[in-house]
C-alpha cells in the first residue's frame, strides 16, 4: 500500500485538468455577475396606473391608451385613466454600464483568447427604445460581442495586446451606428480583459522573459563600452596633457637656456670689448712711455719680470720644465727681452752686464 503523500498526488484521470478548472470558475464567475445585474437590465419595465402616477427623476413613462401609443411623460405627476389608459414602459434615462462576459475569440495569426468588456450607454429616445426593438439592452450586447469578435479577428495577437483603444473605437463606432434605431446612446466601450490560451501565456512569459534578459545583456554590454571608451579617452587626454606639459616645459628650457646663453655672449662680448678698449688704452700708455727717454730700458725689464714670471708658474703646475740655454745669465734674459721689443721699433740696449 502506497503511503498517503503518494495517493494525495494520484490524480484521477476524470478530474479537470487546470485549465479546464480555470475555466469553469470564469464562466461560473460571469453567470454570477449576470444574475446580479438581470433585476437591474429587466426589459421591458412597467408601473401600475395609479391615476396620479408619480415620475422619478431621470426616468420617464410611455403611456399607451387602448392599446396605442399616447403620450410621454417625464419626470413629475400626471393623471391616467384606469383601465383605459397604460403605462407600457418604464425607461431609466441614466447611463448605465453593460458588461459583456469573456468571449472566446480567435485572432488573425490563429490564437484563441478569451475577451471581456463593458458597454457605457444611455437611452435619449423614449418612443424608439419602447418600439425600436423588443429587448435594446440584450441586442446591444450581442451586436458588442460579435462586433468585437469581428475586431478581434482582423488583427494578430501581438496588435491586440497594443492596440486596445483602436478596437474599442472600432466597436463603439459599429454600436452608435446600430443603436440609434434602439434610441440608445452608445458612450465609451472598454476592453477589460484580454487572456490568452494556457500555453500562449506561458510563450508568452517565456518570451518577456528573453527580451528582459536580453535588454539587461544589451544595457550592460552598452555600458561596459560607454565606460571603455570614456576610459579610453581618459588615457588619451592624460598622455596628450603630459606630451603639451613636457613640450612647455622643453621650450621653456630652451628659452631659458638661449637666453641665458645670449646673456652669456652679450657679457663676453661686452668683456673683451671692455678688455680691448683697455689692453689699447695699455698699448698706447706703453707706446708713448717707450718713446720717452728710458723707456726701451723699463719695457725690456718689464718683459724680463714677465718673463721669469711665466717660468715660475709652468714650473710649479707641471712636472716637465723648460730650462734656457743660460738660466742664470741675465744678459741672455735682457737679450730675448730687447728681441721681442725690436718689432715695436724701439731702440734696445745693448746686453751688457754692466748696463
Amino acid at each position: 500500500q502506497k503511503p498517503r503523500s503518494a495517493r494525495k498526488m494520484i490524480r484521477s484521470p476524470m478530474l479537470p485538468r487546470p485549465a479546464e478548472l480555470n475555466r469553469l470558475r470564469s464562466s461560473l464567475r460571469a453567470f454570477r455577475r449576470s444574475m446580479s445585474l438581470a433585476a437591474y437590465e429587466v426589459w421591458p419595465r412597467t408601473a401600475p396606473n395609479t391615476i396620479l402616477n408619480i415620475v422619478p427623476q431621470g426616468e420617464v413613462f410611455v403611456v399607451e391608451r387602448l392599446g396605442r401609443l399616447f403620450n410621454v411623460q417625464q419626470s413629475g405627476w400626471f393623471f391616467s385613466i384606469p383601465f383605459v389608459d397604460r403605462i407600457a414602459h418604464r425607461i431609466d434615462l441614466r447611463e448605465r454600464a453593460l458588461e459583456i462576459a469573456p468571449q472566446a475569440c480567435i485572432t488573425k495569426d490563429n490564437v484563441r483568447v478569451m475577451v471581456a468588456g463593458n458597454i457605457y450607454c444611455k437611452f435619449v429616445d423614449a418612443e424608439k427604445a419602447a418600439y425600436g426593438n423588443t429587448n435594446p439592452l440584450y441586442a446591444v450586447r450581442m451586436f458588442a460581442q460579435s462586433t468585437m469578435r469581428a475586431s478581434i479577428g482582423e488583427m494578430e495577437l501581438d496588435e491586440i495586446l497594443r492596440a486596445r483603444m483602436e478596437i474599442n473605437q472600432m466597436v463603439r463606432t459599429a454600436l452608435q451606428d446600430a443603436a440609434d434605431a434602439w434610441g440608445m446612446e452608445v458612450l465609451r466601450f472598454e476592453i477589460n480583459e484580454i487572456s490568452p490560451d494556457v500555453h500562449i501565456s506561458e510563450m508568452m512569459d517565456k518570451q518577456a522573459a528573453a527580451e528582459r534578459l536580453r535588454r539587461e545583456k544589451v544595457l550592460n554590454a552598452e555600458g561596459e563600452k560607454k565606460a571603455a571608451t570614456l576610459e579610453s579617452e581618459g588615457v588619451r587626454t592624460r598622455l596628450v596633457n603630459e606630451s603639451e606639459g613636457e613640450r612647455i616645459a622643453t621650450e621653456n628650457q630652451a628659452a631659458a637656456r638661449k637666453k641665458q646663453m645670449i646673456l652669456h655672449a652679450e657679457g663676453e662680448a661686452e668683456a673683451i670689448s671692455v678688455r680691448a678698449v683697455a689692453q689699447a688704452k695699455a698699448l698706447e700708455l706703453i707706446a708713448k712711455a717707450v718713446q720717452v727717454p728710458g723707456g726701451p730700458q723699463a719695457a725690456q725689464l718689464e718683459v724680463a719680470n714677465r718673463y721669469i714670471e711665466m717660468y715660475g708658474e709652468m714650473g710649479s703646475k707641471s712636472n716637465t720644465m723648460i730650462f734656457n740655454e743660460k738660466p742664470g745669465d741675465v744678459n741672455s734674459l735682457l737679450a730675448q727681452a730687447a728681441v721681442a721689443l725690436s718689432g715695436t721699433g724701439a731702440k734696445a740696449l745693448p746686453p751688457s752686464g754692466d748696463q
